[in-house]
């Protein structure tokens, strides 16, 4: 018996459409399908840049599936650019969670149990576990020395299963670094870590879209 395919998880709920050559009825054309869950692989991989293994835990899935989905998904774009065929996107195994409901930890550069305005040298990472749109438990995660865009604390924390920062300033490189790990990251919050993850929790946080200028971002800014 095959094992069952297990709901993947799909961070935006994509609109169904037809993509096709132009000029050509639809008709006359060969029609291949892209899964929703295809289309979600090459958004994350492709689009956002993450690596794939933490592309693979935001779906749901192993390292070597979500591998074998991506892989899948680039070869059917490919053939229906490069031989002028018909794309359709639907249907797939997949999950349609909303933004709040995907982040099950939180990370918070912090200093003084409040923001740090300099993610890349904060004391400390605040870690907050959410369940049920709650806090439901705290922990601190010690900052490594050097700055923090140029060591491995992105992958540590990713590892830990953060995928969301709530942060102050933060230079477009460390922006990457840690999207790259899977890790969204919400700009320009201000106040005591509690009151910012609660803030985020009652959808009155969002991305101010502003880098840190101040000496330079550390560097970050590559």
């Amino acid at each position: 018996m095959p094992r069952p395919v297990c709901g993947r998880r799909v961070g935006r709920a994509f609109q169904q459409h037809v993509f096709k050559p132009a000029g050509i009825p639809a008709r006359e054309l060969e029609e291949l399908v892209l899964g929703l869950d295809q289309a979600e692989a090459l958004r994350l991989a492709d689009l956002e840049g993450m690596y794939q293994e933490a592309a693979a835990r935001r779906m749901g899935v192993s390292r070597q599936t979500f591998g074998r989905i991506v892989e899948s998904a680039r070869r059917i774009v490919a053939d229906a650019i490069i031989n002028g065929k018909a794309l359709r996107l639907e249907g797939g195994e997949i999950i349609v969670q909303e933004e709040t409901s995907m982040h099950a930890k939180i990370a918070l550069p912090t200093r003084d149990g409040r923001i740090d305005e300099h993610f890349g040298h904060c004391d400390y990472f605040t870690v907050f576990e959410i369940k049920d749109g709650a806090i439901a438990a705290e922990k601190r995660v010690d900052s490594p020395d050097g700055c923090g865009c140029k060591t491995d604390i992105a992958s540590v924390l990713a590892r830990d299963g953060v995928t969301l920062m709530l942060a102050g300033n933060m230079g477009e490189g460390a922006v990457r670094v840690l999207k790259s790990n899977g890790i969204e990251v919400v700009r320009g919050t201000s106040g005591t870590v509690r009151e910012v993850a609660q803030a985020w929790l009652a959808g009155s946080v969002k991305d101010s879209g502003q880098g840190c200028t101040e000496h330079g971002d550390h560097g970050c800014n590559g």
